[in-house]
């Protein structure tokens, strides 16, 4: 028992029934802890046949289930989430490190049914019924004084403290469900957890000595064999286990698939499915339930294994005459060894994984539906976000990340829309500079589209590869001449060449919207129509952590604000004066203003709403030197590289004034964007060390003018509008501190990171749009600098009808500053847009606008 200051001794000890059980625990009253306390925490998992029975007042809406454990300091202490507090955790306002306070909890049934693993009826269990969230990373100032409230969160290794009662036995397992492994908390495709081992259990390495100590590593039954015994209806092979080893590899290998229902009790409702082949032919092998907890991380395409103990049965879904090789943990309890190439004979020795390479000259070509596997340098890696499934399971979230490849065949890069893959610590390491090889990805090619309009993206079979785990160096494909043809090209590139076009994380889209309503009509063939702006208000309430989703809208345009990150109290705008929400303004009605005194906080919520709608620009930009014609990639462009503002005009020789937006008396200081430690003469070590795997076998300038603000008005109170948030801004790599910014960007990140990187483009464009229906006022944020992954040029005329429609500045001509673009704002006044609103939620109260097309409406 922790020590007698434990918070939870004093507050929970009186909230235990006079005599214990079930029944009575259930019915005792709910107790107040008014002191802090921390999250340790947080494990997802989905409810059973039996979680109702825990949370008989509640309604059990979604799937999910969440035990929490708390510390006060000196113990730790597991309890379930009421189900009606669960969005708390969905919109990543509660989250591991968060701290508490007014936390009531009641006394729940015993921590599980009796028939659940590691059960124990004398166990107390609490149920957490409300919660204050309260900054979970306070400033330095501030822990001082929390330590004094009772949680001391500085220097505590967690795991080191007591549990308040009894010590669970064993590993820890859900309280409220007969499950036996957690499920990541932002996706159902990965693992999670120390139970994904790839150690083999105890059992089986004494069967892998067993088989050492064998004489002859032959099959006792081939593939071809198998498949016509069934299929003859042989008794030995269509009714029990069959017991004679084959000896197979593993050619492909899919992601997990968690088939968990709530419906239905199963403790670990697991399968994976292994192609795998001999020299007889191939077939299908599933692994269930814990079979997969025990060896999916051990496996990999590639592999020889030997199977015992297993059934054959009719392929599920597939022509009647193909089979399956079923593996599970019991009925009967299946055999399964790791072979080395070496002990097989070499007539039985199965063929190697085939691999279909392509190259992004080759994509240009290849029709829709095409799988192939590609290599490439990785130059831009996507934050982290999600997507609602189409695939009858609506209610389940789809984790993506974006990744741009480039293989030095055509200027065009590889563009790869990357869901999990069930290799979580692979996708941690995709950063830029390393060198990804990413197997069975499908081409998507949209119809009556630039080639701008294709990607690639998951098959179940998709895995990835890449820099710093030592994968290259073990797999066959290092040897194929695609591969040693892209690290010929490779070793020609410098570091610094591949530094200057390297981003991280941000706002991305792609393909790019049409540019014209006539076509985004047809492509949104199915989708539903415009909404109102209230509407709108309640579909971002509805939002998820992370989760993505398009809206459109018909709208005016009623303000334009451009403002640079930071700065915001020093802007540029126009107003439309008709607008009875817009700032009075002493000059004409398309007005010039700027503001150098600070202004109050703008409010977070709608204009005409109470829900936050927080806007953030979409489209990455450089304010480093353009980059070549080659580098097509919307993250990295610079058609506007200072913040002064330039006449759109040079030729009518008019003597503009220009402005400084930022102070002169505290120029922004720039920090280089890569530290690299090397010899000065060496310029590609980091690019030379990412291909070594392969190799080895390892069993702006700033304007600093001083001019006058004579050719601005000052305004009496500057427009309250939402800042830019940072993560909808990439970072600018650096590869000393990649660990850091592969944590900003990842799910449940930490976004203040991201502030102390180079984030490009620092200036953003803002539009105050009207809804037409009902008059709510939205924000959104517009950043025209560049289209955010068109790799098309863009041709047009760079009004504000043609830059709103093409999400975009002109490429063929000079770009408006933008004194120029507020200036020439008036054009908007009066205008009907179907506005495209790209909306993702950034946690907490934070959900990011971005306007990516605005299409004018004729009569």
């Amino acid at each position: 028992m922790a020590a007698t200051g434990c918070v939870f001794h004093r507050i929970l000890t009186r909230s235990r029934p006079s005599r214990p059980g079930p029944n009575k625990a259930s019915s005792s009253s709910p107790v107040l802890c008014r002191e802090f306390l921390s999250v340790v925490d947080l494990q997802r998992y989905s409810r059973d046949q039996g979680s109702s029975v825990y949370f008989p007042q509640a309604v059990l809406s979604g799937e999910d289930l969440y035990d929490i454990t708390l510390t006060d300091g000196d113990c730790r202490l597991r309890v379930t989430l009421d189900p009606g507090l669960n969005r708390l955790v969905e919109r990543n306002i509660l989250q591991p490190g968060s701290v508490l306070r007014n936390t009531t909890f009641t006394p729940s049934m015993a921590a599980q049914l009796p028939e659940c693993p590691g059960a124990s009826e004398g166990r107390d269990s609490y149920r957490l019924l409300s919660v204050e969230v309260t900054d979970g990373a306070p400033a330095e100032e501030e822990e001082e004084e929390e330590e004094e409230g009772g949680v001391r969160r500085v220097d505590v290794d967690w795991d080191s403290l007591p549990w308040f009662g009894s010590e669970p036995a064993g590993p820890l397992v859900p309280l409220r469900a007969n499950r036996s492994v957690f499920l990541p908390l932002w996706n159902n495709v990965d693992y999670s957890g120390a139970a994904w081992r790839e150690a083999p259990p105890p059992e089986e390495e004494e069967d892998n000595e067993e088989e050492e100590e064998e004489e002859a590593r032959r099959p006792a039954v081939t593939v071809s064999e198998l498949r016509d015994s069934f299929l003859s209806g042989r008794r030995g092979v269509t009714r029990g286990a069959v017991q004679h080893q084959l000896i197979v590899r593993i050619i492909n290998k899919s992601h997990l698939m968690y088939y968990g229902r709530t419906d239905r009790n199963c403790e670990c409702p697991y399968k994976v499915v292994l192609e795998v082949c001999d020299r007889t032919g191939s077939v299908c092998v599933v692994l269930w339930n814990s079979v997969c907890v025990s060896w999916y991380c051990r496996l990999k395409p590639g592999d020889i294994i030997s199977l015992r103990r297993y059934r054959v049965k009719q392929h599920y879904q597939a022509e009647p005459d193909d089979i399956e090789i079923s593996v599970n943990s019991r009925n009967p309890a299946a055999r399964i060894a790791i072979l080395p190439e070496s002990s097989v004979s070499p007539e039985c020795l199965p063929a190697e994984p085939t691999y279909s390479f392509h190259t992004s000259k080759e994509l240009l070509d290849r029709p829709h539906g095409v799988v192939c596997d590609v290599i490439g340098l990785l130059t831009f890696s996507g934050r982290s976000e999600r997507i609602r499934s189409k695939d009858g399971r609506g209610a389940e979230l789809l984790e993506y990340r974006w990744l741009r490849l480039e293989d030095g065949t055509t200027d065009q890069p590889i563009m790869v829309k990357l869901f999990s893959t069930s290799q979580p610590e692979s996708h941690q390491k995709l950063l830029p500079l390393s060198v990804v090889v990413c197997s069975r990805l499908k081409l998507i090619r949209t119809a009556d589209r630039t080639d701008a309009g294709f990607y690639l993206t998951n098959t179940t079979y998709t895995q990835v590869y890449c820099t710093g785990l030592g994968h290259h160096s073990e797999m066959s494909y290092r040897k194929l001449r695609p591969v040693r043809q892209f690290l010929q090209w490779l070793r020609s590139q410098e570091d610094g060449q591949v530094l200057s076009r390297a981003l991280i994380g941000g706002f991305f889209i792609h393909p790019p919207p049409p540019v014209s309503l006539e076509t985004y009509m047809k492509d949104r063939r199915g989708e539903p129509g415009f909404l109102r702006g209230a509407e709108l208000q309640r579909e971002m309430e509805r939002l998820c952590y992370r989760e993505r989703c398009t809206f459109c809208i018909q709208g005016t345009v009623t303000m334009v604000t451009y403002s640079h990150r930071g700065e915001e109290d020093r802007c540029l705008f126009w107003t439309d004066r008709a607008s009875p929400l817009s700032p009075s303004s002493p000059s004409s009605p398309s007005s010039l203003l700027s503001k150098s005194s600070p202004r109050p906080p703008p409010s977070p919520s709608l204009s005409s709403s109470s829900s936050s709608l927080l806007p953030l620009p979409s489209t990455p930009r450089s304010f480093r030197p353009p980059l070549s014609s080659s580098s097509s990639f919307s993250p990295t462009s610079s058609a506007v590289s200072q913040l002064t503002p330039r006449p759109l005009d040079h030729s009518a020789g008019k003597s503009w004034k220009r402005k400084q937006l930022l102070p002169a008396e505290t120029p922004k200081k720039r920090r280089p964007s890569v530290t690299l430690q090397p010899e000065q003469n060496n310029k590609t070590v980091i690019l030379f060390e990412a291909s070594m795997e392969f190799l080895e076998n390892a069993n702006a300038d700033e304007d600093d003018d001083d001019e006058d603000a004579s050719s601005f008005v000052t305004a009496p109170l500057l427009p309250a509008f939402p800042t830019v948030a940072v993560e909808t801004l990439p970072m600018r790599y650096d590869h000393a501190h990649r660990e850091e910014q592969a944590a900003a960007v990842v799910m449940g990140g930490k976004a203040s990171v991201a502030g102390k990187f180079d984030l490009v483009p620092e200036d953003y464009y803002t539009l105050r749009l009207r809804a037409l229906s009902d008059g709510v006022m939205v924000d959104v944020v517009f950043l025209p600098h560049s289209s955010s992954s068109s790799t098309s040029l863009l041709h047009h005329s760079n009004t504000w009808t043609s830059i709103l429609s093409h999400g975009a500045f002109s490429s063929h001509t000079p770009a408006p500053s933008p004194a120029d673009l507020i200036a020439m704002a008036a054009q908007l006044a009066n205008q009907r847009l179907v506005c495209v609103l790209e909306a993702c939620h950034l946690g907490g109260a934070r959900t990011e606008l971005i306007l990516s097309r605005a299409f004018h409406l004729t009569d």
